[in-house]
């Protein structure tokens, strides 16, 4: 929510009513970015939670279509999850690389974890450092509170960063 009026009554109504940041004008449009990926990464966590059993349905029948190629893919899968390396999954768009991020988290000892995806290319190269590693108050213009970063957040799981 962007409002010219910084009462915090006018903020507890917004955010009631289903806002889930409140930005008072003037604003610094790096700020109103920083606050955008937030949301949209909030937005992300619950959809997650919210998609998550249809996800592994979708992702089993993937799994058992048939395929030697899928059945080689996945047993590679089920060698590199025990595993605490980091995986470079590569392929063409829409070949399922984030179905492949997903089962490498779900058999691991980060299972408990949230999984994290990230797409890279949508966030500005200006805000990359902070979007990914987060900041402390008045590490720079705007920055009026610590805000942690996709790496902290995805700690104890895994954070996929596609479109790298």
């Amino acid at each position: 929510m962007m409002s010219a009026h910084g009462e915090i009554h006018d903020a507890v109504s917004a955010m009631k009513l289903g806002a889930v940041d409140y930005l008072v004008k003037p604003f610094d449009p790096a700020e109103l970015v920083l606050r955008l990926n937030k949301a949209i990464a909030a937005a992300s966590f619950e959809k997650m939670a919210n998609l998550g059993k249809r996800l592994a349905e979708r992702d089993e029948a993937f799994r058992e279509s048939g395929s030697p190629v899928m059945k080689k893919v996945y047993d590679l899968v089920t060698r590199v999850a025990p595993t605490n390396s980091t995986v470079l999954i590569t392929g063409e768009s829409g070949t399922g690389k984030e179905v492949v991020a997903r089962d490498i988290h779900r058999l691991s000892n980060r299972a408990q974890g949230p999984f994290v995806p990230v797409n890279v290319g949508a966030i500005p190269e200006s805000l990359l450092e902070s979007e990914l590693f987060g900041h402390e108050k008045g590490a720079f213009t705007g920055a009026e509170g610590r805000r942690q970063g996709l790496f902290e957040l995805a700690s104890g799981g895994t954070l996929f960063l596609d479109e790298l």
